[in-house]
Formats: C-alpha cells, structure tokens, sequence
C-alpha cells in the first residue's frame, strides 16, 4: 500500500490560529487564551487537526472544483451526506453517520425541504479517513503573551477585553492512503462499512468497478487521481486561522517535505526540530539516514519546499544536502512547486500501481 506522507510548516510571528474561548480566573471575564499543551519544558501552543482539516476543507470549496457533501443536522448531531461516491469530502475525509430512528425525528427530516437531495440512509455507515492530519503543534515551547485592549468607540467608560498570541513555528504531518482514495467497502467492520444498500446500488448503477473479494466499489483512476491532485493543490494555497483580522498570518507552509513512501508511517517526523533558540532546524543527519533506512520504502523522489528568505541558514544546508549521493534524490524547489511535481508523479501512467 502506498501513501503520500508529508510535512508542514507553519510560521507564526505574532498569531492566535486556535483558541480555547474564556480563561477561568483571569482579571477579565473575556480573556481569551489559545489552545496549548501544557509539559514540565512549558507551553505548546498548537492547532487542532480538526480546525487544519476545516481550513483545508475551506479552501478546497474556494477552488470551484472540489465536490463538498452537504451538512444536514438534527437535534444534537450534525453529519454529511455521507455518500462518498458523489462527494469528494466524504471520500477522502471520511465520515460516521447513524441518524436517529425515532419515527419523530424521521418525520422531521422528510419535512424538511433543505433535505431534498439528501442520499437515503437505510444503515449506520462509517469510513476511515484516507487522508489524514496531525496536531500543528509549536516546534519549541514558548510563553504565551497576553494583549490587553479597550473598545472606547462609545460614551462612557471603555471596556476591557485581554486575549493571548504567540510567536513560534508550527510543526504538522499528514498522510493520504493513495488506495482507500475513491475505493470505498462495503463490510460489516467499523470504518469499512463505506456503503449501505442504497450506495451499493448507486456505486454499482454508475458502472463503478466491483471488486467481490475485497467487497468493494472503486472509482475510474482519473476520477480517483483528479479529487487526490485537487486535495494536494487546496494543501499549497491553505487559508484560515482564527483572529486574522487582528493577527493577520499567512498560513501557507513555507517549508513542505513530500513523498510517496509504502506503508503508512511516518518517516520524515524527525527531519525538522527546535533548535536551543526554538526556531526551526533542518537535521540532516536524521534525512540522510531517512533516505539510507528507507530506500526501499521511498517509492518517488523526495520533495522538498522551501520558501527562500525563510531561515535561510537552513535552507543552504539542504542545497549543499542534495549534491551528495544519498541527497540525489531529493528535489527542492519552492513549496507550491514541490506540490505541484508531487501532482505531476500521481498523474504519471508509469505510477498508477502507487493507488492500487
């Protein structure tokens, strides 16, 4: 089985990307703080892996081409159509979905007209993930610091307000199982119950390929390649975060390292650390012996972006890196050109045993 297993960076002068709401005994009732992990070494500041994949998801619907599922919500559950045959989201974001069978809850759905193209559900269907995101986590532990403001823009006395920034990189690693993208199962087992009747019927009405043993539909190779390059091409031009209007931040990774590899564990998640001033530090030892240990399991070239004038020191290192022999594979370029030669691989003919 093949992935992509990539690495990002993201770079955090003076931002608040992910917040945990009010403080409990701070001066002010409205003192914002963001999300941390506390450790004995001190404060991570970090961005959870759901609000990465919503910023992603976010910027994927932007470029006009990818296919989002529709949010339907009942009472206190929301969920997407869960139809991965028809969305792009729910095919590589993967989805749970078991609605309440309560005939007043059922009522209340077939009146709802927003509901219309809604995909029948006639069984509880779930699908693990192919793509995949960790924890943004700050590459070196920093303290937080708290801004205090007033709004004055009115009569009387002006009104406090206090929330926490930070400044650190922030370090993530992601994973796209190339085979479970556009293959979707129909088996009783939690995470592989893709399909119910109704989407079985579906899958099989649009000429999908059957695959009886392993009970599974799959998607055309170019439907298949086209929702995985577009997942790649929202990945180099990310967008979101919280308090851009105060702490405008440009979330586009200025560092990314890319690689099909076999087998899903990460190999490149000790490549990048914190140096003793916390900033980032490219450990060539630790890519050399990447690329020596997994030779074998690196199936394409390794590619590298960086954004020139961001750490510029480390950046030099590489260059003199890829002129080795163990290095000569590996290609740097800019990170949205690393995306993009990454795409180039996945739409080569001679590379389609990588999704099967």
């Amino acid at each position: 089985m093949a992935f992509v297993t990539g690495l990002l960076l993201v770079d955090a002068p003076a931002s608040a990307l992910n917040n945990q709401g009010n403080i409990p005994g701070e001066r002010y009732d409205n003192s914002t703080g963001v999300k941390l992990i506390w450790t004995k070494e001190g404060y991570y500041p970090y961005v959870s892996a759901q609000a990465f994949k919503y910023w992603l998801r976010t910027t994927l619907e932007q470029t006009g081409s990818w296919v989002s599922a529709p949010v339907y919500r009942e009472e206190k559950i929301a969920y997407t159509d869960a139809n991965p045959v028809k969305y792009w989201d729910d095919d590589l974001f993967g989805y749970m979905r078991a609605h309440s069978k309560r005939e007043s809850a059922r009522a209340k759905r077939e009146s709802d007209q927003l509901r219309a193209g809604e995909t029948e559900t006639t069984d509880t269907v779930t699908r693990a993930a192919p793509f995949r995101a960790g924890t943004l986590v700050s590459i070196a532990p920093v303290t937080p610091t708290s801004d205090f403001g007033v709004m004055s823009r009115h009569e009387g006395d002006p009104v406090p307000h206090e929330h926490q920034f930070y400044r650190t990189t922030l370090k993530g690693l992601f994973s796209l199982d190339l085979k479970s993208a556009g293959t979707f199962w129909y088996k009783q087992k939690t995470g592989f119950r893709n399909l119910d009747e109704v989407r079985k019927k579906e899958a099989a009405e649009l000429g999908l390929l059957h695959m009886k043993q392993e009970k599974a539909y799959r998607l055309p190779l170019d439907e298949r390649i086209k929702r995985v390059t577009t997942l790649f091409e929202g990945m180099a031009t990310l967008d979101g975060g919280a308090k851009q209007t105060l702490h405008y931040t440009d979330i586009t990774p200025p560092v990314v390292i890319l690689a099909v590899t076999r087998g899903g564990n990460h190999v490149f998640g000790y490549v990048i650390g914190g140096n003793k001033r916390g900033l980032p530090e490219l450990k060539i030892e630790a890519l050399e012996e990447v690329l020596t240990v997994f030779k074998e399991e690196i199936l394409s070239d390794v590619y590298v972006g960086w954004v020139r004038g961001y750490l510029d020191e480390e950046r030099e290192k590489l260059e003199s890196f890829i002129n080795t022999p163990t290095g000569s594979r590996v290609r740097l370029s800019h990170p949205r050109e690393s995306f993009r030669e990454l795409i180039k691989a996945l739409e080569s003919p001679e590379n389609a045993a990588w999704l099967e």
